[in-house]
């Protein structure tokens, strides 16, 4: 019954504090694929600030990819149908999220997640991002004199463009890396890479 109970004790709460801090890392990462939205005990969250400014640039642009390519083919799509300024915003908008969580949703799919778990990562992951990049190219956008009321082929609306993306790029940045820090936005795809 001693031997038994020494034995416990060895792989028990109060035993080997290394081969328990091993375990714990070794279930963090083993467990995430299991748990999707956990990420925050392990990953980038374990490093508490250590999450680098590159790190969270590479997220941004990640996202911007996106939300450019759902927004400038908004804007030709609307621009093609001869649609005022509101709806053709509203569209360029709503692919920016499309594209947005699908440049997200593609690569979770190649590590064997279901289509409904890879949407509510790419939720978790983008959802934030998305908006504050929108709210910010968008409103740089209107108050560019001009901006909206300029041609797909005119210099003044990809100039804008352009402006508005690097505007909202700068915002969007930090928000990230503070995001990655406290375990959320991309920190719950990294676990899946």
């Amino acid at each position: 019954m001693h031997d038994a109970h020494d034995h416990h004790g060895t792989h028990g709460h109060h035993g080997a504090p290394a081969h328990h801090a091993a375990h714990e890392h070794e279930a963090g990462h083993g467990s995430h694929a299991a748990h999707g939205g956990h990420a925050e005990h392990g990953g980038h969250a374990a490093h508490g600030g250590g999450v680098s400014w590159g790190m969270a640039a590479t997220a941004t642009l990640h996202c911007l990819t996106g939300c450019a390519i759902g927004e400038v083919l908004g804007m030709v799509i609307g621009t093609a149908l001869s649609w005022s300024n509101a709806p053709t915003i509203a569209l360029a908008i709503a692919l920016a999220f499309v594209f947005g969580y699908l440049l997200t949703m593609i690569p979770v799919r190649r590590a064997g997640l279901s289509w409904g778990r890879a949407l509510r990562v790419a939720l978790a992951a983008d959802t934030v991002s998305i908006v504050v990049m929108e709210i910010v190219d968008n409103g740089v956008m209107l108050v560019i004199p001009g901006a909206m009321d300029a041609g797909l082929a005119t210099g003044l609306f990809w100039g804008a463009l352009a402006v508005a993306f690097a505007v909202a790029f700068l915002v969007t940045t930090p928000i990230n890396k503070w995001l990655i820090g406290k375990g959320k936005g991309h920190a719950v795809v990294h676990a899946y890479h």
